[in-house]
């Protein structure tokens, strides 16, 4: 099964690094020197891993025959795609591959069904379940702790406790900070000691 692990950013210096987006929870496993990733576009890869490092938080990588900036710019926006074996499982418990998580059923507590996962979103601050209803819409579910409180891959499904108007916009507490400002401003002209008439 092919997996993408990363995306190539912008060249980083004259010697041909780029920086990565990393796309994996094992970038030391899937991202070490040696490595031979497959690429889309198919036809700039593949691409072996020469050197890895980390700087300023980022990591850089540099790959065998791109030894300059001209030739690092070329590979900006490629996916690295590595081969993964369908049954490998990452080695924290807690964690899972996307493949594993595709399909999944999406199911409250009691049973309610809600919906089928269909993509796994990363964004920079959390991973977004994209959760198919059965009327063919979609509903966004952050894969949080406090959320996703279950994941059984046996019984191929996911089980989330969502808070008040993520799976149903009409049961959303709308609290706005300027309402209450304006309710304890009334408060306080009420109690006002009144002048003599």
């Amino acid at each position: 099964m092919q997996l993408v692990v990363a995306r190539i950013g912008r060249a980083h210096g004259i010697k041909g690094e780029v920086t990565v987006e990393v796309r994996t929870d094992e970038p030391e496993l899937r991202l070490g020197p040696g490595a031979v990733l497959a690429t889309d576009p198919a036809a700039t890869g593949p691409l072996t891993i020469e050197t890895g490092r980390v700087h300023s938080g980022r990591l850089l990588l540099r790959f065998e025959g791109v030894a300059d900036r001209t030739g690092a710019e070329a590979l900006r926006n490629t996916l690295l795609i590595a081969d993964v074996d369908p049954e490998e499982l990452p080695e924290d418990p807690e964690e899972f591959y996307d493949h594993q998580l595709i399909d999944l059923d999406v199911v409250l507590a009691d049973g309610t069904e809600i919906g089928r996962i269909t993509e796994i979103s990363h964004l920079p601050s959390q991973d977004l379940f994209i959760v198919e209803r059965p009327d063919g819409s979609e509903v966004m579910i952050p894969f949080v702790e406090e959320i996703v409180t279950e994941i059984d891959l046996e019984e191929q499904r996911a089980v989330i406790t969502p808070p008040p108007g993520l799976i149903d916009e009409r049961e959303a507490v709308v609290a706005s900070s300027r309402d209450e400002d304006q309710d304890e401003g009334k408060d306080e002209a009420d109690e006002a000691p009144r002048g003599d008439a």
